[in-house]
């Protein structure tokens, strides 16, 4: 199996788990959204400044930075983030994980796709199917809000 391929399925797992564990979080906090918000930035601190801080300083990569990427994922920092608490604020707002990870699991590749092929203009024009299954993930985010379970 290709080393990326792993770390996708991490990914996967990851989020995919990432909704319910905060709702059941949100909910023994007694909606304290805020208070898991919290927790999320402390994890995220733990999990995206200290490993990479160690992983920079065993050598891995060189410690080397130029202002516009540094900009950009700075950016996504923020993009990461906002979308971390547009989701708690989801569940605190009486949003499920039955119906809020759905929804943005379908949106989100979308919204990825239309940015990464402004940025990365593919060579040859993509097949109908790709724009089939954009289509379908839209469709099946509206079934999932439209056919929420009760």
């Amino acid at each position: 199996m290709k080393l990326w391929l792993i770390f996708v399925i991490g990914a996967i797992i990851s989020w995919g788990s990432y909704v319910p564990l905060m709702h059941q979080g949100q909910t023994l906090l007694k909606g304290g959204a805020l208070r898991a918000f919290l927790c999320v930035g402390v994890a995220y601190f733990l999990t995206a400044v200290l490993i990479p801080l160690g992983l920079l300083g065993a050598k891995v990569e060189p410690w080397e930075f130029n202002r516009d990427g540094t900009r950009l994922a700075f950016i996504a920092g923020i993009a990461g983030a906002a979308g971390a608490l547009c989701i708690i604020m989801a569940l605190k707002s009486g949003g499920t994980p039955l119906f809020v990870a759905p929804l943005v699991f379908a949106g989100a590749p979308i919204v990825n796709v239309l940015i990464s092929m402004t940025w990365h203009r593919p060579k040859t024009s993509p097949e109908i199917w790709f724009y089939f299954g954009l289509v379908l993930a839209a469709i099946g985010a509206g079934l999932v809000l439209r056919f929420k379970p009760a």
